[in-house]
């Protein structure tokens, strides 16, 4: 049985948690055919689980393991948080039966990149009866340029006041994003963290 792996999928990594939408009785669903935006992270795993088959053929990971994933976005300023990234990378591995679950991964180490031409993520997956990891954290001789995030904490806080202020709306203005109908807010499904809203009669032709 084999003690290594190793996944490289070309295109900008996504997160699960923006194209999620929640049933009747407030459980994520993850839709596929919807026609809409929600469908991309249903395409995006069944591409991560093609190229983990094509890239690794007949190979069975099933055993502790130590992840190394090294993702590289396409713009610096505006990507998905990284520390999600993870957990939706790893549903679309375990998907195409490279692993058998994502409870194996045991050691994390997860890195960023920015590469405007090829944004990809590369994953190596390394079996622990095999292999062992060391790492050190050294200070620089010379400081570099900080990155500072703190313009980002306040366009969060922007978009968060105007979520709010949508909520805030009269009943009478929500619309479904399906049908572009007015609907009563006790009609409308929720999803997206609320940004998403779908009427129960579209909810229910779609699943």
């Amino acid at each position: 049985m084999s003690a290594y792996a190793k996944v490289v999928v070309p295109g900008s990594p996504i997160t699960k948690s923006n194209f999620k939408l929640h049933n009747k009785d407030g459980r994520a669903i993850l839709p596929s055919n919807t026609g809409k935006s929600h469908d991309r992270y249903a395409i995006y795993e069944e591409q991560i689980a093609y190229y983990a088959k094509l890239q690794n053929p007949g190979v069975i990971l099933d055993e502790s393991l130590i992840a190394i994933l090294k993702v590289y976005y396409k713009s610096e300023k505006r990507h998905p948080d990284t520390a999600n990234i993870t957990k939706s990378i790893f549903d679309g591995i375990e998907k195409s039966g490279l692993i058998v679950n994502d409870a194996q991964i045991t050691r994390i180490i997860t890195e960023e990149f920015y590469d405007k031409e090829n944004p990809r993520f590369e994953l190596e997956f390394f079996g622990e009866s095999k292999y062992e990891i060391s790492y050190s954290v050294n200070e620089k001789l010379e400081p570099s340029e900080k990155k500072i995030y703190s313009s980002l904490k306040k366009s969060s806080t922007s978009k968060l006041l105007k979520n709010n202020t949508k909520k805030e709306e009269p009943t009478n203005e929500l619309v479904c994003e399906f049908c572009n109908k007015k609907v009563k807010e006790e009609n409308l499904i929720k999803g997206n963290s609320g940004r998403t809203l779908i009427c129960r009669n579209c909810f229910n032709k779609l699943f």
